[in-house]
Order: structure tokens, then sequence, then C-alpha cells
């Protein structure tokens, strides 16, 4: 071991094993350095303690003592005699009282340390240069100070200030102490400085190149035996082995300062100490301009402390980072090995290979049906997937392209149904009605099986609300035996929904149709697009444009989705679309698909409809038996006409399950259904409590805990649950559902005069309304009109033609009454808060107004609908069939259809038309003999 031994310390200080090679030790060169900080021998009285190092024997020869450098020191304390490393010069540093002035942009230049700078000034260069050509390269290396105007946090900008400063005012920038500094090597614009001592300026003498009068300066006398600069300096060379231990580059510092400094002395170890630990600039100037031995010590001191501890942060930030860097590595090394192990064995493939024949595996039991195009472009994929690496972001979306191509059903087609009484059975059992789309449905059977295969086709039900347009979906698929895929396009604004996204986005995915072929697994199935006329617009593209190519029978054979970028065949595909409104489909899209409406059911429809399907399924949603309830029919009637008077049935749904929740509660309540599970029993007790239901006052089981008394009573309850029913009829029907929400659409019992029964389409179904007229104000000339009831400009303008046209015939019928002409009238149609619009109220205006001209009300069982122009012609309206089921809701049974609209009457079903006594007319003549010619018609 490499010992130390002082004459004033009994103590023994061990600095660090020697370091051996092969088997003699030697010792460390930075160690070495350090020991001999530490020894002072006492020569006389102001000496210090010599220093004697010890080492084992070396090859056998015994230990010799080797005495140390004596550090000899003045008074002063300050230079050291010994030997240095520093090339002899003429003239010596300490003759050198005139040097050039080099700033220093960074830190301090400390007396042993090197400092590369780069001059950028000619003149400067030149100067030094030749000061090295005269055997006196020295010059004075000077902190340069911050500038006040400046931002520190500029390196670059500060750079070139130093190089703009010229004469006093580089002077004025410059710390006044620093050091001399040997001129070591100029290699271009890059001087190599090494300190030497301390230096004051005191005066400029020339401004190009700066040149300054200076000071040496030495440290202030100190005392080597001072207990307190002792102990100082022990703690620093503590915490510098501290610090040294942390870098090797540090460790070259120590031998690099003693070769051309010399040995280790108080002064120098608080330079060294200074220069190594990463202080600030200012700091660091502080430590080179304290002449005071041991404050510069503890100063130091005070910055290696500082140091240690950013030392131990930076140590404890880079042990996390080394510790989850190792464990990342080692977790992908043995997964490595794993892998490796596993195909060596045999038992595991490494993932492309496996990824490889996971996708062969796929396509190979329907190669022969899969499109060459297709097969390709996956064989194409499959060699690509190889030569790529695993760890690469290309591999992935290969992948991933490759499992969408070979999981869709190439040329996979289900059986289908052609038997067309079977089909009409399954679609019977799910829907009341809808005969015109069953009918649909029965045709494509029936052609599919003439022809031994089907094709696709898009059909579009139209219609209100509720139904059944969604549901019926369905029972086509169940009925074809297709596979059934369901997806809406309310409110979709983005064309790669149905196109699918280009492979290069981040997360893309095929469109809704390749996703739907994947789900099902057939190439065949029934496709529900769900909402179509709600259509969105976005910046995303047109949706509405991108189901051109889906549902265009001629297009759609060779559908492109853009994720995949090969076509696919959609012709064997039943697209089935619903919409509410027609009239919001564009125009292109609504001519590829065949349209069949929807348009709702009539009051002996719906009451078939809640007996034979909404009943049922609501009676087992709420867990009641249908031996503990009944709905009688004049119950269902009033909550159909009362309470739900919609086209649809979704209403009476919730109106009828609303009815068996109540139920529910009400036998829970009553204790009719058990709170807790029924406990199983033996066959034996059940015998038992069989005998004490039949007479329980015969028999007395005394091993059964429970009492004879108890039992008879629960088994009474029993057959009182059993016994008694929940009635529901019009009578309590409210206390189930509340207050009705309609009334009687037919406001008057005998219509008064200037009011007449129109007919009305609205999107929930048909409806009524009442066209009232009466007189304002009576006067020569002061005939007009006044409109009330939220009518749109088209309805507005039927009021002004149905005037003209009323004024018209009144002057054929009776010229001498001036009715028109004399009377300021008004005209309302109820409910005011209901917006209204349309042509159709033409006709039954015109009434009106006759009817309060001649005085006359029109017969009480009449509504009529149409259309009228300025001649008196009357023209087709829409929505027949709703206007006829609003009028039989309304027990309405004469009606006045326009003459072009006896078509669509006679398609309507019989139960619909059945009571009704329909006119059709082409003239108002007709209607006028049909409104108020009911006198003579009744003689």
């Amino acid at each position: 071991m490499l010992k130390l031994f002082t004459s004033s310390a009994s103590r023994v200080q061990h600095l660090t094993p020697a370091i051996r090679v092969g088997s003699s030790p030697v010792e460390s060169p930075l160690f070495k350095a350090l020991s001999q900080i530490t020894g002072w021998n006492r020569r006389s009285g102001s000496l210090g303690h010599r220093a004697f190092f010890c080492s084992e024997p070396t090859d056998g020869e015994a230990a010799a003592e080797v005495e140390a450098k004596a550090v000899e020191s003045d008074s002063e304390g300050s230079d050291s005699k010994s030997s240095s490393a520093i090339v002899s010069t003429n003239p010596r540093p300490e003759d050198c009282l005139t040097v050039l002035a080099l700033p220093v942009p960074h830190r301090p230049l400390f007396p042993g340390f090197y400092m590369p700078i780069y001059v950028k000034d000619p003149k400067v260069l030149a100067a030094l240069q030749e000061s090295r050509r005269r055997q006196a390269p020295y010059a004075g290396a000077f902190l340069l100070k911050d500038d006040p105007s400046a931002d520190s946090s500029s390196s670059t900008d500060a750079e070139k200030n130093i190089n703009e400063l010229k004469g006093k005012d580089l002077l004025n920038r410059l710390h006044e102490v620093g050091t001399l500094a040997q001129i070591s090597s100029i290699q271009g614009d890059q001087v190599i400085l090494v300190g030497h001592r301390r230096l004051r300026i005191t005066e400029m003498v020339s401004e190009e190149p700066l040149t300054v009068k200076v000071d040496h300066l030495k440290d202030n006398p100190f005392d080597m035996d001072d207990d307190v600069i002792k102990a100082t300096s022990f703690e620093v060379i503590s915490t510098l082995r501290d610090v040294l231990k942390t870098s090797s580059l540090w460790r070259d510092h120590v031998q690099t300062y003693t070769q051309h400094i010399g040995d280790f002395t108080y002064p120098r170890l608080a330079d060294f100490g200074a220069a190594i630990c990463g202080a600030n600039r200012h700091q660091a100037q502080e430590v080179l301009e304290e002449l005071d031995v041991h404050k510069r010590l503890r100063l130091t001191l005070e910055l290696m402390k500082k140091e240690m501890e950013i030392s131990k942060i930076q140590e404890t930030i880079a042990k996390a980072i080394e510790e989850k860097i190792s464990g990342e590595q080692r977790r992908y090394l043995l997964n490595e090995q794993l892998k490796a192990i596993k195909k060596e064995l045999g038992v595991e493939t490494d993932d492309k290979s496996a990824l490889s024949a996971k996708f062969k595996e796929r396509i190979e039991p329907n190669k022969e049906k899969i499109p060459a195009h297709v097969l390709q472009v996956i064989e194409e994929e499959l060699t690509k997937l190889q030569l790529l690496e695993a760890s690469s972001s290309e591999f992935n979306v290969t992948r991933n392209y490759l499992d969408w191509l070979t999981v869709l059903p190439w040329g996979n087609y289900s059986d289908e149904n052609f038997d067309v009484v079977g089909a009409q059975k399954i679609l019977d059992e799910d829907h009341y009605g809808l005969s015109d789309v069953k009918e649909r449905i029965l045709e494509f059977i029936a052609v599919g099986r003439l022809r031994g295969t089907s094709q696709g086709k898009i059909i579009c039900l139209s219609g209100p609300p509720g139904v059944g347009k969604t549901s019926i979906g369905r029972s086509i698929a169940r009925a074809l035996n297709r596979k059934f895929f369901r997806f809406s396009v309310g409110g979709l604004a983005d064309v790669a929904e149905i196109k699918g996204h280009r492979r290069t986005y981040v997360g893309a995915m095929p469109g809704k149709m390749v996703q739907c072929l994947k789900s099902v697994g057939t190439a065949n199935p029934l496709v529900l697009i769900d909402e179509i006329d709600k259509l969105g617009r976005g910046h995303a593209g047109d949706p509405a444009s991108a189901l051109l190519e889906l549902l265009d029978p001629e297009q759609n054979a060779n559908f492109l989705d853009h994720y995949l970028d090969v076509t696919i065949d959609l012709s064997k595909v039943l697209f089935v679309c619903t919409a509410n409104v027609i009239d919001m489909i564009p125009n292109p899209l609504l001519d590829r698909m065949e349209v069949i409406s929807i348009a709702g059911y009539i009051t002996d429809e719906k009451v078939h409809i809640a007996r034979d399907y909404l009943e049922k399924t609501a009676r087992g949603d709420c867990g009641v038996k249908p031996e503990q309830v009944e709905v009688s029919d004049a119950a269902l009637l009033s909550l159909i006409e009362n309470y739900c008077r919609e086209a649809g049935v979704r209403n009476l749904q919730k109106q009828i399950e609303k009815i068996y929740r109540k139920i529910a509660l009400k036998l829970v309540r009553e204790g009719a259904v058990p709170e807790e599970p029924p406990v199983a029993i033996d066959p034996e007790e059940a015998e038992i409590v069989a005998d004490v239901g039949e007479s329980p006052e015969n028999h007395t089981v005394e091993e059964n805990p429970v009492s004879s008394a108890e039992e008879p009573k629960e088994v009474a309850q029993t057959e009182k649950i059993a016994i008694e029913k929940v009635m529901i009829d019009e009578s309590n029907l409210a206390d189930y559902v509340g207050k009705p929400v309609f009334h009687a659409e037919k406001l008057y019992e005998q219509t008064p005069v200037g009011v007449v029964m129109g007919l009305a389409w609205t999107s929930m179904g048909g409806s009524t309304l009442y066209i009232e007229t009466t007189v304002v104000e009576e006067g020569e000339g002061k005939g007009g009109l006044n409109i009330t009831g939220q009518l749109g400009d088209v309805m507005k303008e039927s009021a002004q033609i149905a005037h003209t046209v009323a004024r018209k015939i009144m002057l054929e019928k009776e010229p001498e009454n001036q009715f028109f002409a004399n009377s300021k009238l008004h005209l309302h149609v109820p409910a005011g808060a209901t917006p209204k619009d349309g042509p159709s109220a033409g006709c039954t205006m015109i009434t009106s107004l006759l009817s309060l001209a001649t005085k006359k009300p029109v017969r009480k069982d009449l509504a009529m609908t149409g259309e009228v122009t300025l001649t008196g012609r009357i023209l087709p309206i829409g929505g027949v069939k709703e206007k006829t089921i609003a009028a039989r809701r309304s027990q309405i049974k004469t009606i006045i259809f326009p003459e072009a609209n006896r078509r669509d009457f006679d398609e309507l079903a019989e139960n619909v038309k059945e009571g009704l006594d329909v006119h059709f007319v082409d003239d108002y003549g007709k209607i006028f003999e049909l409104a108020f010619g009911y006198d003579k018609q009744e003689d």
C-alpha cells in the first residue's frame, strides 16, 4: 500500500491502492501527486514537512525509501523553487512587466492549466507570433466582464462583441486581475496558452494591439503550521479525491499540472480545485483574485462541495436511465434468445415465417375462387413481408394489409332460400302489413329461382318513423337466408367511411363495405344502409357522391376501396336503404334505387300489431305471465286513438311497455311475486304441502319446523294469485299511461258556415285540418283578405288564388251578390303553432270562402284535398294513403280527391278503402255540387 507518514501527525492517511501492472505494483501518478500535498518536512523552522512514500518490494528487492521533493516557501509563502516542466525562457516570467492583453470570454485561466483561445484580430496575432520569435512568449489572459447592454445567453453575439472591442473599450471590459500565460503554440487563429502566475493591470501602454503594464501578484503570507489551513487543505484533498474518481479526464489534469507547475502547495491546491470544478466564471474569477490562501482554500472547498452534489445528482440520473435501458436490453436479448431456442428446437418459427404461413393457410382453401389480380397482389406483399425488418413501420403496414386481403370472403356465397312460401311465412311472422315490401322481396326470390342465381338490388324504404323500415331489413335477410349487416350513414361527412383511407395514413382502415364483408364472412350479404336521407357533407368530401359507385348495379361489380386498392365484386349484395323523406336524397343517388313507400298503419293494423307483436314482447320483457293480466280491445283502441296517433308504432310500443311495467310493480307490491327465489324442496315435502293445501285441518306435521298454520296461508295466497287478474280497460287506462295526449280532430259535430275540413300530409303520417273563414268588416269597396295560421309562401299564394276563384264562381252563380267586393275577410288555419305549407289546400279554401258567401254550411262528413288553378282545374296531390288514413281516423265518410289520384287510391288496401265514399274531380264545379248540393241529394 502507498502510505503517507508525517512528523506532525500520528495518523496514517490511506489514499489509494497502488495500480498493479501484471504482478508488480506501480504507483499511480494521480495519487502520487495528490499525496505530495500532505507531507511537509520540517527542515529549519519555516520549512514544511518531508513526505516519505513507502511501497511494497518489487521483483524480490527490499523496499527502498524515496525522498520526495522538498517544497521550499519563502516568508510570503509564494513561489515554489522545485523543479518545473515549463520550458525556460529569456527573459524570465517575472521580468515581463508589459504584456499583450488577451480577452478570455468564458472562464479565467488558472496557473498550470492549458486554454485554447481564438484570435481574430490580425495585428494581435502578428504581435503574438513576434513575441515567440523574440523568445518572450508571454501574454496576459484577462477574463471579460459581462456587457450589461447585451444578452448574456447569446454566446455567439458575445464573441462578435469581443472582436469588435479595441483600445480603451476593451480595457474597460477586462477584469484587472488575470494570469500571465505562456504561448505554447499558434495554429492559424488558435492560440494555446499555459497559465503561470497572477497579474494585475496597472495602466495601458498602447491600444492596437492592446498592451498593458502589469504587477506580478504574490500570495499573502500564511502560517504553514496553521491547523485551520491544514484541516481545510485536507478536506479539499478528500473532496478532490472523490471528485477525481468520477472522471478520468480530471485525473490527467493532475499529471499535467505537476509537469508544468511542479509539486502541489496550499495555493496551487486551491487553484487546481477551482479550475477543474464546474463553477461559473464569476466564482472562478473570485478565486483567482483572492490572495489570502486560507480564504482561497475555503472558496475552492465550497465550489468543490457543490461539484460533488452535482456529481451525485448526475450519478443518480445516470443510474436510473442505465437501469431502465439495461432492463429493456435484457428483455430484448432474452426474447431474442427465446426465439432462437424455439426455432432451433422446431417449436416455433420466427414472426415473419409464422405470419406468412398464417396468410397462406387462409387463402389456400379458396385459392381457385380468388381473382387473379388479387392473388398476384397477395403474393407480392408476402414476398415484400419477408424482406422487411420486423421492427420497421412498413412491416406493420404490410402485415395489416395482408390481414385484410386474406380475411375477405373471396367467392364465398351463402346458400340462398328460393322457397317463396317459406319466405312469405317468415315475413308474416315478423311484421304485420307492409304488403308492398313483402311482395317485392317475394318477386326477388321468384326471379332468383327461375334464373338459378340472384343478383344484387338496391331497394329504398321510405316512410315516417316507427313503421318498421329498419326492423324489416333483418326479416328480409332471414327470409333470404343471407347474412345481415347494418350501418347508419346519418350525419356521415367523411368519404373515407365509405371508400376507406389510403394506406399511407397512420391508423388507416378500409371502408364500411370491406368491414362488412369481413364481419359476415360471405360475399352476398344483405346490407341495410340506415338514414340515407340524412347524409352530411364536410371538408372530407361528399359521401353521397361516394355512394353512387357503391349503389350503382353497373359499377359495384368492380368497387374499389382506397385501402385495399383492388376491385371487389359487390354485385351479389342486396342493399336495403331507409329514409324518412326521399326529397332529401340527391337525385343521382335516388335514381339508382327502387323506392318503396311505407305510409303508415291505420287503426285496425295498429290493433293487430299491438296484439300479435308488441304486447307479447312487452309482457316477456317485464316478466309478466299471460294469465296475470288482460288488456281489453277497447283499451287498446283508446290507447291508439288518444295517445298514439302517429303513423308508426314506436310510441305505441313505449306506451304498452309502460303499462306492463306498472302492472309488474303492482304485482310485486301485492305479493304476487316472491321477493326471494323459491327454495327447492324434496318430493316428499311437496306431497305434504299439497296435502295441507287440500285439507289443512285434517293434517298436522310435527317434523316440519314451519307451523301448520303458516303453510295453508301461503298456499291460499298462491291460489288467490292464480285466480285474480289485472284488468286494463278504457276506464282505468289513464291510471297507467296518464291523461290523453290527443283529442278528437273533429272539432264540430255540425260544420258551421265558413268552416271546411281539409287533409294534410306530414312526416309523421296524415292529418286533418280545418280552414276557417269569417267576415271582419262589411262596407262598399272594402273587400279584402287577411291570412293567419303560420302559413308558408306556397300556401299564402294558394289562399290568394282561392279568393280570386271564389269571386269568379260567385259572379257566375249569383251575379247580384257583392259579398266579396264589400267584405273584408279573415282566413285562418289552426293550429297556429304548427308551420304549414303546400298547394293541396286550394279547393278547401275556395269551399270555405263560398260557404261564407252563400251562408250555407258544407256537409258534416266531408273532407277534401287538391290544388286549384285560376281557371278552376284540380291538380293531383301526394300522400293519398296518409290522407285517407287521417280521414278514417276522424270518422269522415266522404272524401274528395283529384281525378289524377284515382290510380293511387285504387292501389290502397281494401281495409283502408272500406266504408269510404270517395269522389274524384278534375274541376271545382263538381266540388261545389258535392259540398253544397247535399240538400237536393237528401231530397
